[in-house]
């Protein structure tokens, strides 16, 4: 057994402040208060509904997630967001049409038009096609970040919260490449009173978010967070950061199929993916230059998962080409479509085709609910920096300096249940099993 870890108790409140109260967030919400009231289930969370084992198989002991570390309650979440559009998230719920408006909106509409959003630090250049006019009427990058950091500090005097939690909701920026302004802080710092366009929103969101304290997770592929300065300051200070952009759908699907490829020793020539999706994402990613951010995010998981250097024949020439169209009638229902050729025994060719038809934020609603309180746990654990065992639930996970990224979602899961039994002093489960075997004498 390892050396006792002390975690902080989960007393009071936990104010949990999302960027962006758009389908992703109001669908995380409303989820989150129906199923305080029992009327609804958690489906797809793993800090609610997930098991853990624990010791051998012969002690079967598997007890819930969330009865085996120290959670924060659900009843003790209180709600924040900012927005460029004004509407509460009883409004953004209905508009999103994620939900049953009779079943699932009306049952806690008291709730949901009591949480207003605050106005957001946005620039139209970053999200062409987003019009908001509910933005911050500072003028310039200093003052919008320390409009932010206003905002978190009046958020938990106003509402008494104990503890908060960050969480990008909001849209994918144009692609910005990591330059020298990102490097340290006083490049970064220059360049925000230069109004710089290397400096977007969501970077001045996890800055705010790090000065303060708060731990800060990304569901988009912005860069946001993910800068040397950044990161440094976030171990410094002991404040949780964790990757980029929520896995859901389409990537969730290539890092369960690419291990089996590479495991099988399966060869790859070409991975075709397209996606159709009519939400306010969507809309963000008809723009050339916010789609880029969003391949980069896409492309990279398939290269990592299957190590093209050491497996060239296999892997050394695949074509990997990744599509997102913005098609209205189909709302938050996307649909992703892959069509897969791989070869086998002598090169013989074969293919896999796959259509997921998905609900966006279905299924990133409980992947947000999960970071949050992960986030909470690693700060209250006294872990800062870089949690790369919360990698499970992203298309770009953060790992440190010079480190390969893990994409395997297996490999990934295991890394987060090896970490838990690890913070609450269990121990590690290797899946060798030859203490079953082996003769004792």
């Amino acid at each position: 057994m390892s050396e006792t870890r002390t975690i902080a108790p989960a007393e009071g409140k936990l104010g949990v402040l999302t960027v962006g109260l758009g389908a992703v967030a109001s669908t995380l919400i409303a989820g989150v208060e129906l199923a305080k009231r029992g009327q609804g289930q958690p489906i797809g969370s793993m800090t609610q509904m997930g098991t853990i084992r624990l010791g051998k198989r012969t002690e079967k002991r598997t007890p819930l997630v969330k009865d085996f570390v120290p959670l924060t309650r659900l009843e003790d979440i209180v709600w924040g967001a900012w927005d460029v559009f004004p509407d509460d998230a009883y409004v953004a719920a209905s508009r999103a049409g994620v939900l049953e408006q009779g079943k699932h909106i009306e049952a806690i509409s008291d709730v949901l038009r009591e949480i207003r959003p605050m106005k957001a630090a946005f620039e139209r250049k970053y999200a062409r096609n987003l019009d908001g006019e509910h933005i911050m009427e500072a003028s310039g990058k200093r003052a919008m970040l320390n409009g932010i950091r206003a905002d978190i500090n009046r958020f938990r005097d106003e509402k008494k919260v104990d503890r908060l939690v960050m969480i990008w909701c909001a849209s994918t920026e144009i692609f910005i490449e990591p330059g020298a302004e990102h490097e340290t802080v006083e490049a970064f710092e220059k360049a925000i009173d230069a109004n710089s366009d290397v400096v977007a929103p969501s970077m001045l969101y996890a800055y705010a978010a790090i000065l303060e304290g708060v731990p800060f997770a990304n569901g988009s592929p912005n860069l946001a967070v993910d800068m040397p300065f950044l990161r440094d300051m976030a171990t410094e200070k002991g404040v949780a950061i964790s990757g980029k952009d929520f896995k859901t759908g389409q990537t969730l699907m290539k890092t369960v199929l690419a291990p089996m490829l590479k495991a099988r020793q399966l060869g790859l020539a070409g991975w075709y993916s397209t996606n159709i999706l009519g939400n306010r994402d969507g809309e963000v990613l008809d723009a050339p230059e916010n789609f880029k951010t969003k391949e980069e995010s896409k492309l990279g998981v398939l290269e990592d998962i299957l190590d093209p250097s050491n497996n060239p024949d296999l892997y050394g020439n695949v074509f990997h080409k990744v599509s997102i169209n913005y098609y209205p009638p189909r709302g938050d229902n996307k649909e992703g479509w892959d069509n897969i050729d791989i070869f086998g025994w002598m090169g013989y060719p074969m293919q896999i085709k796959v259509d997921f038809l998905c609900r966006d934020s279905i299924l990133a609603a409980p992947l947000a609910l999960d970071l949050i309180l992960y986030s909470d746990l690693a700060q209250r654990a006294g872990l800062g920096g870089i949690q790369e065992w919360l990698s499970f639930y992203y298309k770009s996970p953060q790992v440190a300096p010079g480190l390969h990224a893990e994409h395997d979602l297996f490999v990934q899961l295991e890394k987060l249940h090896n970490t838990l039994r690890w913070i609450m002093n269990e121990d590690q489960i290797t899946h060798l099993g030859r203490e079953y075997y082996d003769d004792p004498s």
